[in-house]
């Protein structure tokens, strides 16, 4: 009503219609006299477009209302769905007509429309692509305005429906913990790590771990405001690396500062796992030779919560079942296991055994087969009191199986490291696994044989579990997390 004009408000809706800069860019060489050759980031205008993302969404009074992100590609390839979703976000009706024209020129057309609409106007609607099949070279002179480009594109097109509906999942059905959606993991070479967004995270292609697998790692847990056994971790972490031979290698306390920047940026002190993974690094150019490494070693720190019974750990109340795999375990003589590397495909195919027959895991044999380890842990049994592992020769001597060990020898159970064959596991009286990940996990059926006479968690199991629950507490074991501001 006249006079209350002044109460009125308007709720803006906002779309910005952004384009790959490397399609730009790679088009603008085609055309190389619009720009002479050369083009600014203002010119490419996705850095501007942030800017007015930035503006919108940073208002606090609320009507600036939403924004949408309609991709250009997404555009061209799908017309008709990318329209009728944006005139459903939009709150606009979605006419067919939309999707075509009259050929020629058009008085909305602008003023680039003689360097660039020649195809379009001969176009009657979307089906009449004629950008298919068009391979374009990128002029080099463009390069300084892609790198400046690239990150504002990539952002932006992470908010775009289609990515979302591809991308994005309920946190509550794609993690455990729905916490994990929202994570900062570190990654950088030695002087150069940062944290970084989970979704924006990723190391180059050039680095040695996707080229060739070249890196090592370990699994380390938090528990209420400790690290278990992070000094052993490291003393493992840089021994493997020594023996691959990395140079320019993070020092340790370059790590343990990364370890705590981590920790502290995600706000975890308990119920969390961290895997760190140390890469030869990035190289020079595309190949084995560890000569083409030249910028130092890669650190990644992935920290989530994770606890250690879940989906992606073990049952350690009820047990777990185990087959034989046909693979068989890596021996010193191919690729030795006390070195922690990522060369994992050897665990990888026994997994997918245990996946394909329904059980937790798959136990391995040594080339002469005996019993190894499983595809992802150290394997323990119990036969009259007495408690067994198998030797190291064909396994990684993992840091819980020797933490198991020395509770034994504390506790008075009398403990043997030897061969042992498959069948001595299937009559065992007790079978368990270790694992940082998993702690000690009650093996009760391998094969489709019942371990002990009632295929439940035994005696001997029952309290080293105890114990090892106990060790966070215990002087010298752990590494006190310090205090977050």
């Amino acid at each position: 009503q006249q006079g209350n004009v002044e109460n009125i408000k308007i709720k803006h809706k906002h779309v910005l219609l952004i384009r790959d800069p490397v399609g730009m860019l790679t088009s603008w060489s085609a055309l190389s006299d619009v720009h002479n050759g050369s083009a600014t980031p203002n010119e490419v205008g996705i850095v501007h477009l942030l800017s007015i993302y930035s503006n919108v969404t940073s208002r606090t009074n609320n009507l600036s209302g939403e924004v949408y992100v309609l991709d250009s590609d997404d555009l061209a390839s799908d017309p008709q769905s990318a329209l009728a979703t944006l005139c459903d976000e939009l709150d606009i009706p979605f006419h067919t007509d939309m999707l075509s024209w009259e050929s020629g020129p058009h008085e909305c057309d602008g003023p680039w429309a003689d360097w660039w609409y020649q195809n379009v106007h001969k176009t009657n609607g979307w089906n009449s692509n004629v950008e298919k099949g068009r391979y374009r070279t990128l002029n080099p002179s463009l390069m300084s305005a892609l790198r400046a480009s690239i990150g504002a594109y990539n952002f932006l097109k992470q908010l775009t429906n289609r990515y979302q509906h591809n991308r994005s999942h309920d946190p509550s059905q794609m993690y455990e913990d729905p916490r994990n959606a929202d994570l900062l993991a570190y990654i950088g070479a030695p002087g150069f790590g940062r944290l970084i967004p989970r979704e924006f995270s990723g190391v180059s292609p050039w680095d040695s771990s996707v080229q060739g697998g070249d890196a090592t790692w370990e699994g380390i847990r938090l528990y209420r405001g400790k690290i278990l056994s992070l000094n052993r971790h490291l003393t493992r972490l840089f021994k493997s690396a020594k023996a691959l031979g990395f140079e320019n290698v993070h020092s340790k306390q370059q790590v343990i500062d990364a370890i705590f920047q981590t920790l502290a940026a995600n706000g975890m002190r308990d119920g969390a796992h961290m895997r760190l993974t140390l890469t030869r690094g990035e190289k020079c150019t595309s190949s084995m030779n560890p000569k083409f490494n030249v910028y130092g070693t890669t650190l990644i720190i992935l920290a989530e919560w994770k606890p250690t019974q879940g989906q992606t750990t073990y049952d350690n109340s009820k047990g777990i079942s185990l087959i034989t795999s046909c693979v068989r375990r890596n021996s010193p003589s191919t690729c030795d296991s006390k070195i922690h590397h990522n060369n994992m495909i050897n665990n990888i195919l026994p997994k997918i055994q245990a996946n394909l027959a329904g059980v937790a895991d798959a136990l391995m044999l040594d080339v002469n087969g005996f019993v190894s380890e499983t595809n992802a842990t150290n394997i323990f049994m119990a036969e009259d009191g007495v408690l067994m592992t198998p030797t190291a020769d064909a396994c990684l001597p993992g840091i819980t199986r020797e933490t198991v060990l020395l509770l034994a020898k504390e506790m008075g159970i009398e403990t043997v490291v030897r061969n042992i064959s498959l069948a001595e596991f299937h009559a065992a009286d007790e079978v368990f696994t270790t694992g940082t990940m998993g702690e000690l996990t009650p093996v009760t059926m391998i094969d489709g044989r019942q371990i002990g006479s009632t295929g439940k968690i035994g005696d001997v199991t029952m309290r080293l579990q105890e114990v090892y629950s106990t060790l966070p507490e215990r002087p010298g074991w752990s590494t006190e997390i310090p205090p977050f501001e």
